[in-house]
C-alpha cells in the first residue's frame, strides 16, 4: 500500500511555499532545510543571526544554497512587526518595549508574525522549544478562526499494518494542547480535525469521539461531555459523518462495532479519533508511534488563521520533513 504520508509530500511539491523555520542553528533543522529545498518541497527561510546560521551549517556540512536566512536585527519590515504585536496585545499591557523584545528577542513570535503579515505562508518549531511557546506564539501572533473558536493539534498517523482506519490512516486529535476541553472546545477541535483530513486526503471523514462508554454502556460526567459536543458538532456540521460516545474497539473494529453500535455509520469504521482530553490523547499517539512503529505527523496546530506545526523536541529529520510538508499542503488551501 502507498503511503498516504509520501503521496502528501509529493503534493507539497507541486506548489511549495514559503514556510519560516526559526530554530536556525539547531543541525537537524539544516538538514532537514537541505533535504526540503533539494527536494521542491518548500521555500524554506531561517531565522537568526546570519553568520551564526552559516557557521553552524558549516560545521555540519550542509549547505544554504537556495535558503534564505533572515535575521531579526536588520530585517527590513522588522518595525511593522514590532508595531502589529504591539496592537495585538496591547489590551494585555503589552508596551512598544515589550513587544520589541518578544519579536526581537523569540524567534518563534517573529516566525509567527512573518506568517501574520504575509511574508511566509506558515511556519514550523519546535525542536528546540517547548510546545507552550510554539502555541503562544501561534495564538497571540496568527489569531484564532472566529467560526472554530479553539486553538488544538491534532497528529496524521500513518500504520504500517493498515487493518484499521483508512488502511492504517488516521488523525488523532487533541493531543498536545487543550488539557479538558469543555464541549464547545471538544466540538470545535472534532470539527477543526475534519478539516485537516479534507485538506490531505481523498477519503470521507468518519469522525469518533471516544469515551470509556459506547452509546450508554456507562455513565460519568467526561460521557456527557462527548455527548454535548456531539449535539454541537451535529447542529453546526449536518453533514459530517460523526458519533459518539464510542470506546475505541467500537470505533475502529468492525466485528467489535457491530455488537456495540449496531447501526452506526462511523463505528467500526472511523478515521479520525478525537479524544476525550489531553492525557488520553497524548498517551494514545506515543503508544502507537513508539509500540505501533507508526509514522506519525505534528502536532500540526489548528483553529488558527494560519498554518503552523509544532514538532517534538525528540524528533528526527524526517519528522520535520513531514511537518513542513503537511504545513505546505494547508497553506495551499488557503
Amino acid at each position: 500500500m502507498a503511503s498516504q504520508v509520501e503521496a502528501l509530500i509529493k503534493k507539497a511539491k507541486k506548489d511549495p511555499k514559503r514556510i519560516v523555520l526559526p530554530e536556525g542553528i539547531e543541525p537537524r533543522v539544516l538538514e532537514a532545510a537541505r533535504i526540503l529545498t533539494k527536494e521542491g518541497i518548500a521555500k524554506v527561510i531561517l531565522v537568526g543571526k546570519e553568520e551564526e546560521i552559516r557557521q553552524k551549517a558549516k560545521s555540519v556540512s550542509v549547505s544554504l544554497d537556495k535558503i534564505e536566512v533572515v535575521d531579526q536585527e536588520s530585517y527590513k519590515p522588522r518595525q511593522e512587526m514590532i508595531d502589529t504585536f504591539y496592537n495585538l496585545r496591547k489590551h494585555r499591557g503589552v508596551t512598544l518595549a515589550d513587544a520589541k523584545g518578544a519579536v526581537l528577542g523569540n524567534r518563534v513570535y517573529f516566525a509567527a508574525l512573518m506568517v501574520r503579515l504575509g511574508f511566509a505562508e506558515g511556519f514550523v518549531a519546535g525542536a528546540s522549544h517547548t510546545t507552550s511557546n510554539v502555541a503562544r506564539a501561534a495564538l497571540f501572533c496568527l489569531g484564532l478562526d472566529s467560526e472554530i473558536g479553539v486553538m488544538s493539534s491534532s497528529f496524521v498517523i500513518e500504520l504500517k499494518d493498515p487493518p484499521y482506519g483508512d488502511n492504517g490512516l488516521f488523525i488523532f486529535g487533541d493531543c498536545g494542547i487543550v488539557p479538558d476541553p469543555d464541549p464547545k472546545r471538544l466540538a470545535g477541535i472534532a470539527v477543526s480535525s475534519t478539516r485537516l483530513y479534507e485538506d490531505f486526503f481523498r477519503s470521507k471523514p468518519r469522525v469518533a469521539l471516544l469515551s470509556y462508554s459506547t452509546k450508554g454502556s456507562a455513565r460519568g460526567e467526561s460521557v456527557d461531555k462527548v455527548l454535548k459536543a456531539l449535539e454541537i458538532i451535529r447542529k453546526k456540521s449536518p453533514g459530517l459523518l460523526v458519533d459518539g460516545e464510542l470506546q475505541l474497539d467500537a470505533a475502529i473494529v468492525p466485528e467489535v462495532a457491530k455488537i456495540k453500535a449496531p447501526g452506526s455509520r462511523v463505528a467500526g469504521r472511523a478515521n479520525i479519533l478525537i479524544f476525550p482530553n489531553l492525557d488520553a490523547g497524548n498517551i494514545a499517539y506515543k503508544l502507537v508511534q513508539r509500540l505501533g512503529d507508526a509514522r506519525v505527523v505534528g502536532p500540526l496546530l489548528q483553529g488558527l488563521t494560519k498554518p503552523c506545526s509544532d514538532l517534538s523536541r525528540g524528533c528526527g529529520v524526517e519528522e520535520i520533513i513531514d511537518a513542513v510538508s503537511a504545513t505546505v499542503v494547508r497553506a495551499q488551501q488557503c
